[in-house]
């Protein structure tokens, strides 16, 4: 299908500030009962009543964490949902209201902006949040987009990442890698681009890759399925800038370490293959990708039985003495020191 060049665009000055704020957000619809007053105040009202607030933001950068030449605009909104829902769940805690703040430049026109609130209506109606607020403001540098979730949990059920104990078993939802890869997809393609802008590119063998890229799903599925088992996780995190970053965060925090197994790390199929193409490692792209948005977490050993034969849930290692060090066990047997070599988003 060819693209239609002339499609029409609405300049945002036509519109102003607020009724750029109404036109986006009169599709949203309010769900939960904890929101007493959404958008259209000077502020939203939550009522959570004896539960514990969770609250977490993210903030998205063009050209540092999303590029817009094979970022879908529709996607990007998701996904933005998603970065904070993770971090939310991974508190074991239920998210339930997100506000959306946006920094634009005027190369953006209003179906643009349509696009992306598609996408964040799209997220919420499927998670069941509700949009509460935000704000809107020019940029001379491009998009920029911050979300902030909040959430609720009991006391009791709030899941930190530094309640593991020696003897834990690490588990991890998922499987791991294929959002890197994705993204070695999407930038290869580009590059191919530029040089011959009249190629199609054939990326089906990719699909799996690239939809864990430009539309992963936060793992509230996992948080529902472990209260199911009535498994409450010792410690907990999300796994977004590579595995053994967030194995290293959880052993620092719980003055605690490890045992990974590399044979045990859940590897896609399509992921294998991949890396056999692209000629870099598996296990390097495991431990050090990131943007899966997994919940990795430890559980006691008397709750094994519990989850052994679900196929979401893999245990990769147990946790040891602190002095024991933090190590992988390689297929041949040997411990290598850990390292957290995942993205960093402080660039000096």
């Amino acid at each position: 299908m060819i693209e239609d060049k002339n499609t029409p665009r609405t300049s945002l000055s036509e519109l102003g500030e607020f009724g750029l704020i109404d036109h986006l957000t009169k599709n949203f619809e309010i769900t939960q009962k904890s929101t007493i007053r959404g958008i259209g105040d000077d502020a939203a009202v939550l009522d959570f009543k004896n539960e514990k607030c969770v609250l977490t933001t993210d903030l998205l950068i063009e050209g540092v964490h999303f590029d817009l030449s094979y970022v879908p605009l529709k996607h990007l909104g998701y996904k933005a949902v998603m970065v904070n829902l993770s971090d939310v769940y991974a508190m074991n805690a239920t998210a339930t209201q997100i506000t959306v703040s946006i920094a634009v430049s005027n190369r953006f026109p209003l179906e643009a902006l349509e696009e992306l609130y598609a996408g964040i209506q799209t997220a919420a109606k499927i998670y069941g949040i509700d949009v509460v607020g935000g704000d809107t403001t020019s940029s001379t540098t491009g998009l920029m987009i911050s979300i902030t979730a909040i959430g609720y949990a009991q006391e009791d059920d709030l899941v930190y990442r530094d309640g593991a104990k020696e003897n834990d078993l690490l588990v991890v939802s998922g499987d791991l890698g294929a959002a890197y890869l994705g993204l070695q997809i999407l930038e290869r393609e580009k590059q191919v681009y530029k040089a011959n802008p009249n190629s199609q590119p054939d990326l089906d063998q990719y699909s799996y890759l690239i939809e864990r890229q430009l539309k992963p799903e936060a793992r509230k599925d996992i948080v529902e399925l472990l209260k199911a088992l009535e498994v409450k996780p010792t410690s907990m995190i999300d796994i977004s800038d590579g595995l053994s970053s967030e194995v290293i965060h959880l052993c620092t925090k719980s003055k605690v370490g490890v045992h990974l197994y590399e044979e045990k790390i859940p590897l896609d199929p399509v992921v294998i293959s991949t890396c056999e193409e692209f000629k870099i490692n598996s296990t390097t792209v495991a431990l050090s990708g990131g943007e899966d948005y997994e919940l990795l977490f430890t559980i006691k050993q008397d709750d094994f039985p519990k989850i052994k034969a679900n196929p979401n849930l893999t245990v990769i290692g147990h946790m040891t003495e602190e002095k024991s060090g933090m190590g992988l066990v390689t297929r041949a047997n040997e411990k290598i020191q850990l390292t957290a070599q995942g993205w960093n988003p402080i660039k000096e």
